[in-house]
């Protein structure tokens, strides 16, 4: 039983929060494209980025921000173009940008982050988002977390985010998040966009901390194509504006409201595998026995990612040899006569022995997860044991269909 509820609301759900999200004309498709969170005081603001070498010119600007300030009031996105290896002018456009919605709110520009997502190597619509700000602040409510959630989607078929509520001391704290991302998924953090906020008051190194472990356990996790983007940003703000005293040090305060900071990050990581492009189906692997958590998660993640266990699960094919070759290849190391492999309910492998099952029935399985597609129901989950160590770990990813590369192939035409 967890100590916390959902809750409607999305990133609007935390007290002190309000958000938009508007068609400024960014897209060609003329949906939603540009978003908006605000929090009505200044936050204590975390945040991961990608470990790419090429990075988009708003990774650098929210780095260089959350060093030198450890505090935001605004977070900006634009979907559309990805202002990813745009030279210098893709800098002066993201300072432009932070410029032009400090003035429009009345805050300092150092208060506000900055993400785009869309296609790499173009520039953002610097006019139309010009047009667009002052629209967008007007849009600003404590009801738009849906609308900002659907602004930020690029190939995503559904907008995900979710709020969870619990009580700490006698105060109520809430947690909102919404991300987007569905290719160019890869667990090398952050593997898409995310942003979290949170009513509760926290440190700043400790908020730092709680981010950091929480992506740890949920976004560098997932995998839809080995794919790791230019882009990849997960933003956490904490406002204080649940008026619960200040959380400084890890306690039993602290570590619920970790515990629900992870399960938001979690259920956004999920919702984003889930809907992996040209995705049928969720795939979990959890890993048991390994020497400690981060062996696990290394061997769940090769699993989980192989381009043949996703195929073989595309096509309802319980080829658990797939399964074996991956696990054996992670570069963690293991006796294979420990190896066991389970699919759903069907044992395969026990002791690194081969063990009878019913094909057709294993397959009915894969059929059934994708007949489930959206729904609690449309997980495929692969237990793994390599030994009898104490490690554990999960990672979650989709499979791989044909129309993953038509997708891909017609990307920019």
């Amino acid at each position: 039983m967890s100590d916390w509820q959902v809750i409607s609301g999305g990133v609007t759900a935390p007290r002190g929060f309000r958000a938009a999200g508007i068609r400024a004309g960014l897209k060609p498709s003329g949906l939603p494209d540009l978003a908006l969170i605000v929090s009505d005081v200044e936050a204590i603001a975390a945040g991961v980025f990608t470990t790419s070498v090429v990075r988009a010119a708003p990774i650098d600007y929210c780095r260089q921000r959350l060093q030198a300030k450890h505090s935001a009031r605004a977070i900006l996105c634009n979907a559309g173009q990805a202002n990813a290896a745009t030279g210098e002018q893709g800098w002066l456009d993201t300072l432009e940008s932070a410029m032009m919605l400090g003035q429009a709110l009345n805050i300092p520009s150092e208060s506000v982050l900055i993400a785009s997502t869309g296609v790499i190597g173009q520039r953002i619509k610097m006019d139309a988002l010009k047009a667009g700000i002052p629209n967008l602040v007007a849009a600003v409510s404590e009801t738009g977390g849906d609308a900002a959630a659907k602004a930020i989607c690029t190939t995503d078929l559904v907008p995900k985010s979710i709020a969870l509520e619990t009580t700490i001391g006698d105060r109520t704290v809430r947690i909102g998040g919404m991300c987007k991302g569905s290719g160019m998924i890869h667990p090398n953090m952050a593997t898409m966009l995310a942003f979290v906020t949170c009513d509760a008051a926290v440190s700043p190194s400790l908020w730092q901390k709680m981010l950091s472990r929480a992506a740890d356990q949920s976004f560098n996790q997932i995998t839809v194509d080995g794919d790791t983007s230019t882009n990849d940003s997960l933003f956490a703000l904490a406002n204080g504006q649940s008026r619960t005293p200040a959380i400084t040090e890890m306690g039993a305060e602290a570590e619920k409201l970790e515990a629900m900071l992870t399960e938001v990050c979690q259920y956004l990581a999920k919702a984003i595998a889930r809907d992996g492009e040209g995705a049928t189906c969720l795939i979990e692997v959890q890993v048991t026995g390994a020497v400690d958590e981060e062996a696990a998660r290394k061997v769940a993640k090769t699993i989980v990612g192989s381009s043949l266990v996703k195929s073989a699960i595309f096509g309802r094919d319980p080829n658990w040899g797939r399964i074996a070759a991956a696990a054996g290849r992670a570069g963690v190391a293991f006796d294979q006569e420990n190896l066991r492999i389970q699919l759903g309910d069907f044992l395969m492998m026990e002791h690194g022995q081969p063990q009878q099952f019913d094909r057709a029935a294993a397959s009915a399985y894969l059929k059934a997860a994708a007949a489930g597609a959206y729904l609690k129901e449309d997980t495929v989950l692969i237990s793994v044991s390599i030994g009898n160590g104490a490690g554990s770990g999960t990672a979650w990813g989709c499979d791989l269909s044909y129309d993953y590369v038509k997708i891909n192939a017609e990307y920019t035409t």
